[in-house]
């Protein structure tokens, strides 16, 4: 083999494998621009039930078409405590048949229009205004540039089945015997490590198969391997994970393929492939037609990858449980330690940047429920007025929550302004930037109720004491801010009816009247009697505190459902 062909085979090999790599990468981005929606239904509806979650693993990575992403997605819900190891462990169950949907993909018999398909959608991608429409042309974009990139490495091994000393290299690892499977199932293992797509290993095994270089049954011990070696992303995504339910996960995706790989492995040459061609396979895979192509080899090794992962979950499906139980051994739960960052956060899950914003979405409503314990708290102190050991302990909670929240929003501004700096879809921006401003608004509002926790300390301090009439009216004021919160936390919830946002402004001018009424009364109770000037002031403050918190509240409401910002203060 002279320099020039062995330069083209290199040149072909390499620019084939990369178009494949891109293709696959701009494939994925396009699936979940489109398929966003649903993707996040179907996570949300991971529970317990093995099934079900099976079911949505499939679809999910059928969508993404990618077994990686959707590993790294399940990662990171797990970590943020999003889903359950049980659903996680369904969900990784069904992703490995998900991700088998590519070999299909690979046999229909278009790779000759992967260019053509790929300029089209280039012109769809560059030129289309519609975000949707754009995104679909970015997938069959991807599309065609897996077929083009998949033709360049076809071309780049045909001369490598003519050469004898390549020929000797494959024939150390054909699957003849049983420890031939295995060795194959190594290189295929091994390959899926360094290349860190089963998709792309996948593609080069079509490739060596569908040129002549290696036949179907060392192609199919290959695509075996392969299940192991894409377990190395998951297990990568979970090194820096806080749960040990995350560390699990990845875990049982690894024991998942191994254990399905030691078994198939066993049955490989006695009954798995020769069921396969006996009973399923339409053709001998090996056939090979005038022209030097295999017709029936892509569909075949397809065949063979869905069949395996089918069989495994079948399998593994019924022990479920007993895999939770041990993994929850083999896995201790840590003891409780100061952690780097008080969120749940995973800041290495830019793979996936649905996965991000259902993250922060989380994070969001852990903030509203700490400012909801922090009012809860706040009228507990209020109410006691013998600053008994309960009253300091709820003092002590609103302190510190405040302070919390104060980290926690540099934590969620840190990982959104991260996803905001990639290429993202127009929708998930949006909805990122708005999670930025509910982060804010929701610090501003623990603010203002640490703000009249002081105030009323002070007067504690002073040893002076409101009135019962000005006590009763602040109580009966923090208890309608407190309604409010209630009422604005609907925004947060995906589905709030249309009238949402004219009902939560109305609410909001009535808190307003109420607060200018009591602010008439207490001018009037000024000139009709003496009061103390500290009482006189922080009365009012007290009272201004509460409404600066329901403007703050306002625009909570109002960043959750995409409606106009009021800013700092509304009317």
């Amino acid at each position: 083999m002279d320099s020039e062909v062995i330069l083209k085979m290199i040149f072909g090999l390499v620019g084939g494998l990369g178009i494949f790599l891109l293709g696959m990468k701009y494939m994925q981005e396009g699936l979940q621009v489109i398929a966003g929606p649903r993707i996040r239904k179907m996570i949300n509806a991971v529970t317990g039930n093995r099934f079900l979650a099976v079911g949505i693993g499939l679809f999910v990575t059928t969508l993404v078409q990618s077994s990686s992403v959707t590993s790294v997605m399940v990662i990171g819900f797990v970590n943020s405590e999003l889903m359950s190891l049980s659903g996680a462990i369904g969900v990784i169950m069904g992703a490995n048949i998900g991700t088998t949907i590519t070999g299909w993909i690979l046999a229909l018999k278009i790779g000759k229009y992967g260019l053509p398909i790929l300029g089209v959608a280039a012109f769809g991608w560059l030129f289309l205004k519609k975000e949707k429409a754009r995104y679909l042309a970015l997938a069959i974009l991807g599309i065609g540039m897996i077929f083009f990139g998949l033709e360049l490495m076809k071309d780049g091994f045909k001369p490598l089945r003519d050469h004898r000393e390549f020929e000797a290299l494959f024939l150390a690892f054909k699957a003849t015997n049983y420890f031939g499977v295995i060795k194959a199932a190594l290189v295929g293992c091994l390959l899926t490590i360094i290349v860190q797509s089963s998709s792309a290993t996948l593609g080069i095994t079509i490739a060596l198969a569908n040129t002549g270089v290696i036949d179907f049954h060392t192609a199919a011990a290959l695509v075996l391997g392969e299940n192991i070696g894409t377990t190395i992303t998951a297990y990568l995504a979970s090194l820096g994970a806080e749960d040990p339910n995350a560390k699990r996960t990845a875990y049982f995706h690894i024991i998942f393929n191994v254990l399905g790989v030691a078994w198939i492995t066993a049955i490989f040459h006695p009954l798995y492939i020769p069921f396969l061609l006996k009973f399923i396979i339409p053709g001998d895979p090996n056939m090979q037609t005038a022209a030097g192509t295999f017709p029936y080899m892509t569909s075949a090794i397809a065949l063979v990858h869905s069949g395996f992962n089918i069989t495994n979950v079948l399998l593994f499906l019924p022990f479920t449980p007993f895999f939770t139980r041990l993994l929850e051994k083999l896995v201790k739960d840590k003891p409780e330690t100061k952690k780097i960052f008080l969120t749940h956060l995973d800041f290495k899950i830019g793979s996936s940047p649905l996965a991000a914003v259902e993250q922060s979405r989380f994070e969001i409503l852990r903030m509203d429920k700490s400012v909801k314990l922090m009012m809860d708290n706040l009228l507990g102190v209020i109410a006691d007025n013998q600053d008994s050991k309960n009253s300091e302990k709820l003092k002590e909670d609103v302190f510190e929550r405040e302070e919390m929240l104060d980290q926690v929003q540099i934590e969620i501004t840190t990982f959104l302004t991260d996803l905001l700096s990639q290429p993202i879809s127009h929708e998930l921006a949006q909805e990122a930037r708005s999670h930025l401003r509910l982060a804010d608004e929701y610090e501003s509002v623990s603010d203002y109720i640490t703000n009249v926790l002081k105030l009323y300390l002070r007067l504690r301090d002073s040893d002076i004491q409101l009135s019962d009439e000005q006590q009763k009216e602040l109580k009966d004021l923090h208890q309608s801010v407190a309604d409010y919160r209630d009422k604005v936390r609907g925004g947060l919830n995906r589905k709030v009816q249309g009238t949402f946002l004219s009902g939560i402004r109305k609410n909001s001018r009535a808190i307003t009247a109420k607060i200018r009424k009591l602010r008439d009364r207490h001018l009037k109770r000024l000139s009709k009697e003496s009061v103390p000037p500290l009482i006189s002031t922080t009365y009012m403050d007290i009272a201004n505190a509460y409404r600066r918190m329901k403007d703050h509240l306002l625009n909570i409401g109002e960043a959750a459902v995409g409606g106009k910002s009021i800013g700092k203060a509304s009317k």
